[in-house]
């Protein structure tokens, strides 16, 4: 106990240094001559005129650079919830990294002023959809037949958007890469699914 008490009063700071330490340049490469005079290091704590700390950063720098990790409700449209955003946080420009329909509910990120040049970053990095899916009858197969089925929506396949769709309704290649099955139930016609995609253009 009396060594864990020792340890504890241990000050364990950084002291400032009253000699600037020597930097040996003299067997250094050609280039690297007196490199020690390019760059003067100082042994105590300088406060930088410009900028400040994290926590003493004011509330509008947060947020002139900053990303919303929005859950977007159903029945508005993303453009209408950034154009809310915009005009809550009266900010110049807003942008999102990704069309989510009406209907549907979930992650929205929302781009403020200068994080607004990240959208194009975000984009090309795929969504994840979770959905209910009804069936009309019970499948003879059962549960193992519903996997089945959802295996073979895996890789790249051909799509055309819904009429209900936000988005323009072309044809288009979408890559899935991963279906999973959470929940299924046969009695009821209903399963629950993961989908993960990355669109090809």
């Amino acid at each position: 106990m009396a060594t864990v008490a020792r340890k504890m009063d241990v000050d364990y700071a950084i002291k400032p240094e009253a000699v600037t330490p020597a930097i040996p340049t003299s067997e250094w490469p050609l280039l690297l001559k007196n490199y020690d005079k390019l760059l003067v290091r100082t042994g105590h704590f300088t406060p930088i005129p410009a900028g400040c700390t994290p926590l003493k950063r004011d509330l509008k720098s947060y947020i002139s650079s900053g990303v919303i990790n929005l859950d977007k409700p159903s029945n508005p449209s993303s453009h209408e919830v950034v154009a809310w955003m915009k005009r809550i946080l009266r900010v110049e420009k807003t942008g999102h990294s990704g069309t989510l329909d009406p209907k549907v509910t979930g992650c929205l990120i929302v781009c403020i002023d200068r994080a607004t040049r990240l959208v194009k970053s975000q984009q090309g990095a795929g969504k994840e959809y979770v959905c209910v899916i009804r069936l009309h009858d019970k499948i003879p197969g059962g549960e193992a037949q519903f996997a089945r089925a959802l295996e073979t929506l895996t890789g790249a396949l051909f799509q055309r958007p819904p009429l209900i769709s936000a988005v323009k309704r072309q044809l288009r290649i979408r890559t899935i890469h991963e279906s999973k099955l959470y929940e299924f139930d046969n009695d009821r016609h209903l399963g629950a699914a993961k989908s993960k995609e990355r669109s090809n253009g």
